[in-house]
């Protein structure tokens, strides 16, 4: 058996000065040196002793890689508890001046506070995700049934690329005859998007609750959403629009919405084009321009965000509005369609999507 004296000094001097505890072992698990950190933390000579003692064990580890370093001259790792501290330990092997391995170099590092600090880190993320998990099943919540209101169908798609959407709909009974629809995007996604969807979604519903003018209703959501007093990254875009049941007259606005809302009506698409300022804070004033169209039964409506047309495949070509088009002229469901056309050209959807569908009945 080797002993301490047979290890040069200038080989183990420089562990003397170390804050980690530093040891060498041979292969009989047998301790031959302790550096000085060590025996001051552990109050009792080391030396000589069983390498597995220092450890409050009967017998060696049963993943021991002292033994490994010792029989390949392999550098091992692993963490290791030793009472209610953490360690981890990084076996060396150490040569002699025959080129021989010697010995094991055994180097503690304290990783008790990291050990600590990433425990208390994953609970507020587990904390975290669990909120998250209960806003995304609210979000949803939300959402309008689908059915019938005031002489529509309504039905959908919606997709959301992380927990929380940024794209967001609804439908609502402004009075008797008519009803209100509405698709926006917010910038960005996550919590900030989902709770301004919250909020377009409340102000919209108040706002527009008896009142059909289109542009007073979208002036008094840009003045409420400039008493927020956001940053100016942070705004969205809404195509709004109202439904009478009796007229059967559509009125329709938009607030840089730039997915263009599209009429099928029979064999034919005609697109919904409106420009107008998103809703942001940095313009003082607005003004809407309010377009109207007389809809019979059986023409449909479609709403979308730009996650359907910018959607990406594997060479970074978008799906684009001539693949939507082309695929609402296709027989069959058009919500059907368009969920198989997209996940046909794009297996990876890194964005949020809406799809509303309102059809005259």
């Amino acid at each position: 058996m080797a002993d301490y004296k047979s290890l040069e000094s200038n080989q183990l001097g420089i562990a003397d000065g170390m804050i980690d505890w530093v040891r060498v072992v041979d292969k009989n698990n047998i301790v031959l040196y302790v550096n000085k950190k060590m025996q001051e933390d552990l109050k009792e000579n080391l030396v000589g002793k069983k390498c597995y003692d220092v450890l409050c064990r009967n017998d060696r580890c049963d993943f021991c890689i002292s033994s490994i370093t010792l029989e390949s001259g392999s550098i091992m790792r692993k963490q290791q508890k030793f009472g209610d501290r953490t360690f981890m330990i990084v076996s060396s092997p150490l040569y002699g001046n025959d080129g021989e391995i010697q010995g094991s170099v055994e180097v503690f590092r304290d990783i008790t506070n990291e050990v600590l600090l990433s425990e208390e880190i994953n609970k507020k993320n587990k904390k975290m995700s669990e909120d998250i998990k209960f806003a995304k099943n609210m979000q949803e919540r939300m959402l309008p049934p689908k059915g019938t209101y005031n002489g529509m169908r309504i039905d959908y798609l919606y997709e959301s690329s992380e927990s929380l959407s940024g794209d967001y709909f609804d439908v609502f009974e402004i009075d008797e005859d008519n009803t209100g629809i509405y698709i926006c995007d917010v910038v960005g996604h996550g919590v900030t998007a989902s709770l301004l969807t919250i909020f377009v979604r409340q102000s919209l519903r108040t706002i527009a609750k008896g009142n059909t003018n289109l542009n007073k209703v979208m002036r008094e959501l840009h003045k409420t959403f400039l008493s927020l007093n956001l940053d100016y990254d942070k705004y969205f875009s809404v195509f709004f629009g109202i439904y009478n049941k009796n007229t059967h007259e559509f009125k329709y606005v938009n607030a840089g919405h730039n997915s263009v809302p599209v009429l099928i009506r029979d064999d034919s698409i005609k697109t919904l084009m409106l420009k107008g300022y998103p809703i942001a804070n940095i313009f003082d004033n607005v003004d809407y321009t309010v377009e109207k169209v007389t809809l019979k039964v059986g023409d449909k409506i479609l709403l979308y965000t730009d996650g359907i047309t910018e959607a990406t495949n594997s060479q970074g070509v978008q799906f684009g509005f001539d693949n939507l088009i082309q695929t609402l002229s296709a027989e069959g469901n058009i919500l059907k369609n368009i969920k198989e056309s997209l996940n046909n050209f794009s297996t990876d959807h890194k964005d949020d999507y809406a799809v509303l569908l309102a059809e005259i009945i």
